[in-house]
């Protein structure tokens, strides 16, 4: 029997950066959680997974994935691993095997800013080019940080990492949410990733979903003690679990 505490470990969003994990990574700190905010390779699901299983084998004990957006595919790319005891989405959606991100979305009403994104292309060695995404700065408080300070989404616009297209194209082959306890935070005034995303997609993974009527995609700067609220009630349900197993 393990009463190990979990350690949490956060995986941002597509044009964004670990730091919008700030007042999350502060909230779960004052609770007595460990937590590793990672660098989320934005290069592509395969790619991304693999680099997210890497970290999560480093970790000597129980973890908790945190995904936000795009961030929820990566862990439920790379949520299969042994020592993954829960799964977390936050404005996020949870494919299935097979599914991407753009099939998904055609399923329902069309995202505002997904059209809106700027595309650039870039080199990958040699004469491949790819293209990374981004979202325009005038484009960025009303579609993704509609609930914050301008001066703050400014902030975050500037702060962006851009993400190679085939993010919302490349396809899962596994499903962690299949085998691992999950929960769900929606963003009912999400305008980056509709909420019926996110509700169908967690309710279809029968997760145990906290909705946020006002909250834009940006809830983890905006919301940050509903967000970690969301993720500590995952580790105590966790811990719950692992007393109640059998020796």
């Amino acid at each position: 029997m393990s009463c190990t505490r979990p350690t949490v470990v956060l995986v941002h969003d597509g044009c964004s950066d670990a730091s919008t994990w700030f007042g999350v990574v502060a909230e779960l700190h004052w609770r007595g959680l460990t937590v590793l905010a990672v660098a989320n390779p934005l290069r592509g699901l395969a790619h991304d997974a693999a680099y997210l299983a890497s970290v999560v084998a480093d970790i000597g004990g129980p973890v908790v994935l945190v995904g936000h957006s795009y961030g929820g595919a990566v862990i439920t790319e790379a949520g299969g691993a042994p020592n993954v005891v829960a799964l977390v989405y936050v404005a996020a959606y949870l494919p299935d095997v097979g599914e991407s991100h753009d099939a998904l979305a055609s399923r329902f009403a069309p995202s505002p800013l997904i059209p809106r994104l700027r595309r650039t292309e870039f080199t990958t060695g040699g004469t491949d080019r790819a293209t990374e995404l981004t979202v325009p700065a005038d484009c960025f408080r009303p579609l993704v940080a509609a609930d914050l300070d301008a001066e703050v989404a400014q902030v975050l616009a500037a702060l962006q990492r851009p993400a190679a297209e085939r993010v919302l194209t490349d396809t899962l082959t596994a499903a962690a949410w299949r085998s691992k306890p999950s929960w769900a935070l929606v963003t009912g005034a999400d305008q980056a990733l509709p909420p019926s995303i996110q509700r169908f997609t967690a309710e279809r993974a029968g997760a145990t979903v906290l909705e946020l009527p006002d909250a834009s995609h940006s809830v983890a700067v905006s919301r940050p003690t509903a967000v970690a609220e969301l993720i500590h009630d995952a580790t105590k349900s966790c811990l719950v679990r692992s007393m109640s197993l059998p020796i």
